[in-house]
């Protein structure tokens, strides 16, 4: 019987456990992308002298909201602004994007560090842009130059803005998805899916 008590003990706090994880489970987990460039690989296949550039991001879900994201004419991207003057490319902290290497996107130099980085989106187009606003880590911090999600931002502090293209896709991908493609040690694409929304730009590493 005591056995059988303790036996029950172990398996309420393992419940209480499993529903306070639940519980506190972000509603838009967070992701990373990671890629390495300007390396090579040796005759015995070792990898070496490579860069990383890495993105931290929130990655929010439609949830049956399919094609509905990003709006259209006049009301075209004010659900996903919820308010904020341009789009954190994710959801709570603000997207950041560290690299060690110089990379140029569309002409432009952007030098080894870690920036915010924002969409700012128009029916006509989207504009990737880099920024030296930092990242509250809580909607109350007061930190000074930094901003929590989108908002409060301003251009005052922008370190590059870029032109993307933009495509729709037959499939639309439920949970944002920040990634690299078409990559060499030279550069590549950097991606961002969501909805039915593809929006890619090219870079090089800086010679």
């Amino acid at each position: 019987m005591r056995m059988t008590k303790i036996g029950l003990g172990v398996l309420a706090v393992v419940l209480a456990a499993s529903i306070a994880e639940a519980q506190n489970r972000p509603a838009s987990p967070r992701g990373q992308a990671s890629t390495q460039v300007g390396g090579s690989f040796n005759d015995e296949g070792r990898y070496s002298g490579g860069s990383w550039i890495e993105i931290t991001y929130g990655r929010p879900i439609l949830r049956g909201r399919n094609g509905q994201m990003f709006g259209e004419g006049d009301d075209y991207a004010t659900r996903i602004y919820a308010g904020a003057p341009i789009w954190r490319v994710g959801a709570d902290v603000t997207t950041r994007i560290n690299t060690e290497a110089d990379l140029v996107f569309d002409g432009k130099s952007l030098a080894a560090g870690e920036y915010s980085m924002f969409i700012d989106l128009s029916a006509d187009g989207w504009t990737l842009v880099f920024s030296n606003l930092g990242a509250k880590q809580s909607f109350r911090e007061e930190t000074p130059n930094t901003v929590w999600g989108g908002y409060g931002y301003t251009t005052d502090l922008d370190a590059l803005r870029a032109e993307m293209t933009i495509s729709e896709h037959p499939v639309s991908a439920d949970q944002l998805i920040i990634t690299f493609t078409d990559m060499s040690q030279q550069g590549g694409n950097l991606t961002v899916w969501w909805d039915t929304k593809i929006a890619t730009i090219p870079f090089q590493v800086a010679n």
